[in-house]
């Protein structure tokens, strides 16, 4: 399937001067759908990439390449690679690992692995703070179910049904954000939740920014104690057999 129009941004004007001491970051997602590619220095974010669309495993090592020529910066001066690590859907996950752990030996350079949930959150905190909510992230499993997170727990996410996250959820007013919560939020209305949907995807910066925030050396160590980040999965998957019958595997 050819991909939907590219939506890229240069974040900064001109060449890249990393003074000592600066981190730059490049970051991956394909965890929920599409691709995204970031690159931040420092926070800032220099440029960035968003396709919709297939085929990741096709296009996301040229996107990086391309997202790397806007913001002036070589695959050299890199100092952390960040990606999603789910939950989300199999393929996605596995593409957008396998290329940053393909990047991430090549260069030397550290893997941060952040999940899906907590990026979603951590680029809705400030407005649900905002508006006395909890920040809720949610992604449509397109089993039945979602995969949320909670944004005072944010780092254990799970899979529920609405009615499931209605439970959680009640006598607490909730800002639910992630790319089809326009389909969930009226069900925890109906279900007595004062929830607000913010439909939004992935944004590959705040991607950048979470995995920096617990810093290169940290990452550094932790890949060497634990190995690269794996992928984060809820449950089994979900395959289609030969005759279109579908099961689950571990």
């Amino acid at each position: 399937m050819p991909s939907r129009p590219i939506e890229r941004q240069r974040l900064a004007d001109g060449p890249t001067y990393l003074e000592p001491g600066m981190s730059l970051v490049l970051a991956l997602d394909c965890a929920v759908s599409g691709l995204g590619v970031a690159v931040v220095r420092d926070g800032t974010g220099l440029a960035s990439l968003r396709e919709e669309g297939r085929d990741q495993a096709v296009r996301l090592l040229p996107a990086v390449a391309s997202t790397l020529r806007d913001a002036g910066v070589a695959r050299q001066e890199l100092s952390l690679i960040a990606v999603t690590i789910g939950p989300g859907s199999f393929t996605g996950v596995r593409i957008g690992l396998a290329a940053a752990r393909g990047l991430a030996v090549g260069l030397g350079v550290p893997l941060a692995g952040v999940s899906t949930t907590s990026v979603l959150i951590a680029q809705a905190a400030r407005r649900a703070s905002a508006r006395k909510r909890l920040a809720i992230a949610a992604i449509d499993s397109h089993l039945g179910d979602w995969f949320c997170a909670i944004g005072e727990d944010m780092q254990s996410p799970f899979a529920a049904s609405a009615a499931g996250l209605a439970d959680r959820l009640r006598d607490r007013p909730c800002l639910v954000v992630g790319p089809d919560v326009d389909l969930l939020v009226p069900h925890l209305v109906a279900a007595g939740v004062d929830g607000e949907a913010e439909v939004a995807g992935v944004d590959p910066v705040a991607v950048a920014r979470l995995g920096f925030s617990e810093g290169v050396e940290t990452w550094r160590a932790r890949n060497a104690s634990e190995g690269l980040p794996r992928p984060l999965y809820l449950r089994g998957v979900s395959i289609t057999l030969p005759d279109g019958a579908r099961r689950m595997v571990d």
